[in-house]
């Protein structure tokens, strides 16, 4: 479902630091947010982590960070969750911060369904692109078009994103059953 020009709903949720992360207080660190739903699990968000790494790389000092949110459902404690996804960012690397959705109403109120999900945020929390990261997952020599990352550019630089929609592709969201 595209939601360009809604605004992103708040949300304090923990991260692998243990550390609650408040989407309102990046709001006012950051230009620009890219909330990316993303779960360790995913085969796509694997062929996905280093380019969000480079990425993050790229723009962070020009006020740029990316969020990453597991919302994958778990039968696991949470504590035990959080720990298998801080093993994830130590053998990836991760530089940037990787939370948690433990309710999954983040996920909801993003109205994301894949992951993968971009969501590119201003620092008003306006969603101004959602979609996939890039053309083509398998193969970082194949990109074509660079989603996300030309988002990210045109944004920082006061531009207008071309292309602020595109239907993201991957592995779907594991929802609760109630």
């Amino acid at each position: 479902m595209n939601t360009i020009g809604n605004y992103a709903p708040d949300f304090e949720i923990p991260g692998i630091d243990r550390e609650v992360y408040h989407l309102g207080s990046y709001r006012r660190k950051f230009k620009a947010i890219a909330v990316v739903f993303m779960s360790k699990d995913s085969p796509e968000v694997s062929q996905y982590t280093e380019r969000l790494k480079n990425i993050q790389a790229e723009f962070n000092a020009q006020g740029f960070t990316v969020m990453g949110i597991d919302s994958n459902y778990r039968t696991e404690p949470i504590a035990d969750s959080i720990e298998a996804m801080k093993k994830y960012a130590e053998e990836t690397e991760l530089n940037f911060p990787y939370l948690r959705d433990p309710t999954q109403d983040v996920a909801k109120s993003f109205k994301a369904k894949v992951e993968p999900t971009a969501y590119l945020l201003d620092s008003d929390a306006v969603i101004r692109y959602q979609g996939r990261i890039d053309d083509c997952a398998e193969s970082i020599e194949q990109v074509k078009k660079h989603y996300l990352r030309d988002s990210v550019l045109a944004m920082l630089n006061g531009g207008t994103i071309s292309q602020d929609y595109v239907k993201p592709v991957g592995t779907n969201i594991k929802w609760r059953v109630r």
